[in-house]
């Protein structure tokens, strides 16, 4: 049982969890054209919360995630609440190649800086959208270490400019980015620090 699975019973308890979510879709549906012809891969879903709320914007999304309990969560509450464009997968993109079929939007949020390899990740993104589609990263700008302290061996945030840079390397164009929320998170008992994330969106050009 990994970290996300421990924490996936009370993810949906948690106010911020669903504000963050309601800044990122908000700015997905301002930036990108969505249409209910389009067909998106919610990379990381975790509970799926943004997916819940792009649901009724889209013809069908994807939630992949290597959390079983997390999808569990996110099951549950496809079966409660009928949502039938919404569907769970069970993969690990980060150590596979996925073979299945390709969408309009891929998006993802707070998932980037758990990943090792960013030129790889980026490639496959790539590979999974159609031409034409969209891909949308949300994540934290360069913090301190503090958001998740000192044992996390991931990245502390990014900046957007440089991971431009990859996606450009991967193929990737129209490249825009604007700061979309900021976490209010308390360290220690009388410190809370601000954080700031940044939505990026770039594109998979149309073949000509």
């Amino acid at each position: 049982m990994n970290e996300f699975d421990i924490k996936a019973g009370g993810w949906d308890q948690n106010p911020m969890h669903w504000d963050r979510s309601v800044a990122i879709a908000e700015h997905i549906k301002k930036l990108i054209p969505l249409t209910k012809e389009m067909t998106a891969l919610d990379f990381g879903a975790g509970t799926g919360i943004t997916s819940f709320i792009l649901k009724d914007y889209l013809k069908e999304i994807t939630l992949m995630d290597t959390s079983l309990e997390m999808l569990k969560v996110i099951n549950n509450k496809i079966e409660s609440s009928g949502a039938d464009n919404l569907k769970t997968l069970y993969f690990d993109l980060e150590k596979e190649v996925y073979k299945g079929i390709t969408f309009d939007l891929v998006f993802n949020q707070m998932v980037l800086h758990h990943i090792n390899d960013l030129e790889d990740i980026m490639s496959k993104f790539y590979s999974l959208i159609n031409p034409g589609g969209f891909l949308a990263i949300a994540d934290l700008y360069p913090e301190d270490g503090s958001f998740h302290g000192k044992e996390f061996t991931g990245y502390k945030g990014f900046d957007p400019e440089e991971l431009s840079k990859l996606l450009l390397k991967a193929g990737f164009s129209n490249i825009i980015h604007r700061k979309c929320y900021v976490i209010d998170k308390k360290v220690t008992d009388n410190v809370t620090k601000h954080y700031n994330v940044f939505l990026l969106i770039a594109n998979r050009n149309a073949i000509k």
